[in-house]
């Protein structure tokens, strides 16, 4: 027994279902929008603080050109450096510590260095720096190049061991044969040192060197992120790398290091480094998922030499997204705990007219009549209750109807009856017919035997009357009637033949032969037993219809049969005789239609003309056709006949394919 399910649930159930579907909708929806704008807006915001960081950068390479110029584009400082004036080298070494410098160099306009501030015993090689070589121009310039671990032990062997970075394996980097980034990044500016007269007479350059250099990205991460942690960690992080490689940053290891020396992936060194272009994502870096933002730094002859990097930990959003999935998931717990309860409250209501017309139909099965609801509501439980008053009324008419119906039914009973009398009379039919096919089965074994008997004695009477034409002169009394002996026996000879071929005493031949060369072989043997002067022949041959398989003196038979008739139809007035091939399925089977534009077959001849012995002609045995639909049948194929009278018949012939064992020979 099926377990009862309440009006009451089912109702509460509609209703709540559809507020569930859309509450689920709408929270999935929520979700997604809450969680996409809280990941878009935290890498926009990435984005923003590239830019900051960049002018950051920007400003402290400003500074530095700031100080070149102050220093160098004074007539006085620069004769005096060039002269090399003992209170102006202690002006530079002081203005180098003062203002944090890593580099403060002076050379001639040869370029031969003459005053380091930050090795003053190094001196008196030359220097052919582009950023150098440009100054000596009477160009200034600013900007991050990269010097060369050679070039770096020229100006201190402090400074190389400062740009000395052991290199960290990082996974998805891009493989490095060498094991330490020995080369230093520099923050560079180069002015002109020019005499009284304007004349260069030698250049004044100073920088930074960013290798283990902290403190500008320790800057950056100050004034875009102003320190804001999450659970004691830096929110906010800045690096910059020489190539793939972190040379100055405040990412932190696990360990609590700074993570100097490791890599950036492959994917964004390509981009970064190799395309200059910016890359934004979320990436995992060193040790935790960031929101990121990469730029390229560009030096002085526009090659990407490296890259500023800012970034924002993943941690804060997603704690953010948690709780705001909490706050939303908890919302929509609440409401639909309210929206059961009113629905079952809703559904109870609903259900009460309900179970009011439950307990009345019981009534009415156990055989209560005119019984009526009261009908307080005009919505559709009020439809049903006034439903179920019209049912009960109309019940009392019903019963009342079914006697009627029960006379009726029996009316009918007795005409069905007479009709299966008929069917049955159609059927004894049917049965006769099937034995007059049985009976035809048999006269065509008694013709074949009936012929074969004949045969004998038809040969004799034909020798004996073609001796007796040798005989007697054509002038002799007696000779017309030896003339009519011949003819009858020529008949009868046909006759017999006929019935041989309707009782289908001979096996077919098969072989391939040429249908085409046939069809034109019976029109041309036609020609000389008819009349054909006013038929048109018009030929529709298929060029590609290759040899067809069959029994060729059978099938020769048969196209002749119907191509003669055809021809007879149209005499005396003439007309045109068609005849069409096409390819029929696989194999090298086709298809041939004979039409001509003759008198036609009525409808009732039309049925009948396969029928043995059914004939129109005064001079015909009527069992052309119907051997030849026999040998068409014993090709396994098919011939059908369409005909409107007045305006001409179609047969068409339908032989299948026939695949030989043995080789076939081709005629």
């Amino acid at each position: 027994m099926l377990r009862r399910f309440p009006i009451r649930a089912k109702l509460t159930v509609g209703s709540v279902a559809p507020l569930f579907v859309a509450f689920f909708i709408c929270s999935l929806a929520g979700l997604y929008i809450i969680n996409d704008k809280i990941a878009s807006q935290a890498q926009e915001k990435v984005r923003t603080d590239l830019n900051s960081a960049r002018e950051v950068y920007r400003n402290e390479l400003e500074r530095i050109r700031e100080l070149m110029d102050l220093t160098a584009t004074n007539p006085y400082n620069s004769n005096s450096i060039v002269a090399g004036e003992k209170n102006i080298q202690l002006l530079l070494r002081s203005r180098m510590e003062n203002k944090h410098l890593d580099i403060l160099t002076a050379v001639d306009a040869s370029g031969k260095v003459l005053y380091r501030a930050h090795s003053p015993q190094l001196k008196g090689d030359r220097q052919s720096s582009y950023f150098v070589q440009q100054a000596l121009k009477g160009i200034a310039v600013a900007g991050t190049t990269v010097l060369t671990p050679e070039e770096l032990g020229k100006e201190g062997i402090s400074l190389t061991n400062r740009a000395t970075i052991p290199l960290v394996s990082t996974p998805h980097a891009r493989p490095r044969a060498d094991k330490t980034e020995r080369s230093g990044m520099i923050m560079v500016s180069a002015f002109p040192l020019k005499n009284n007269s304007g004349t260069v007479i030698g250049a004044l350059y100073g920088g930074i060197l960013l290798n283990n250099n902290n403190a500008l990205v320790d800057k950056i991460k100050e004034i875009v992120y102003e320190g804001v942690q999450f659970k004691g960690t830096d929110v906010g992080s800045a690096t910059i790398f020489l190539g793939d490689t972190r040379i100055a940053t405040n990412v932190r290891t696990t360990d609590g290091a700074r993570a100097i020396g490791t890599r950036v992936s492959e994917q964004v060194y390509k981009q970064v480094i190799q395309d200059k272009k910016k890359w934004i994502g979320r990436a995992f870096v060193v040790n935790d998922w960031y929101f990121t933002a990469y730029e390229p730094i560009i030096d002085l002859q526009g090659k990407a030499i490296g890259s500023l990097y800012v970034g924002m930990l993943e941690k804060p959003y997603t704690h953010m997204q948690k709780s705001v999935n909490s706050i939303l998931y908890l919302v929509l717990f609440v409401t639909s705990l309210i929206g059961i309860a009113v629905s079952g409250f809703i559904g109870t209501l609903l259900a009460r007219p309900i179970k009011e017309l439950e307990k009345l139909a019981h009534r009415v099965a156990r055989g209560e009549r005119d019984l009526q609801i009261e009908v307080e509501s005009t919505d559709e439980v009020g439809d049903l209750a006034e439903a179920f008053n019209l049912m009960t009324r109309a019940l009392g008419r019903q019963e009342a109807e079914i006697g009627l119906l029960h006379r009726a039914l029996e009316l009918k009973i007795e005409e069905r009856t007479a009709q299966l009398s008929d069917k049955t009379k159609l059927l004894a039919q049917t049965q006769a017919d099937l034995a007059r096919a049985e009976k035809l089965a048999d006269l065509g074994i008694v013709a074949a035997g009936v012929a074969h008997e004949i045969n004998t004695p038809l040969a004799i009477i034909r020798g004996n009357t073609e001796v007796l034409e040798m005989c007697l002169p054509n002038e002799h009394p007696n000779r017309e009637e030896v003339d009519i002996i011949s003819q009858q026996t020529e008949r009868m000879a046909k006759i017999v033949g006929n019935l041989l071929t309707f009782a289908r005493q001979k096996s077919l031949n098969h072989r391939q032969f040429m249908v085409h060369e046939v069809l034109d072989d019976i029109v041309a043997q036609i020609r000389h037993q008819v009349p054909m002067d006013a038929v048109s022949v018009k030929w529709e041959y298929d060029l590609n219809l290759g040899p067809v398989t069959g029994d060729t003196d059978q099938l020769r038979q048969v196209f002749s049969n119907i191509i003669l008739n055809a021809v007879q139809a149209m005499l005396p007035d003439g007309g045109t005789l068609r005849l069409t091939t096409r390819r029929h399925g696989p194999g090298n089977g086709c298809i041939v239609e004979i039409r001509d534009t003759g008198k036609g077959i009525s409808p009732e001849h039309l049925e009948k003309i396969f029928t043995p012995f059914f004939t129109t002609k005064d001079t015909g045995t009527g069992l052309g056709l119907s051997v030849s639909y026999g040998i068409v049948k014993d090709h396994g194929g098919d011939i059908r006949v369409s005909s409107t009278p007045g305006t001409g018949t179609c047969f068409e012939i339908e032989l299948p394919g026939v695949d030989l064992l043995a080789p076939a020979v081709t005629d």
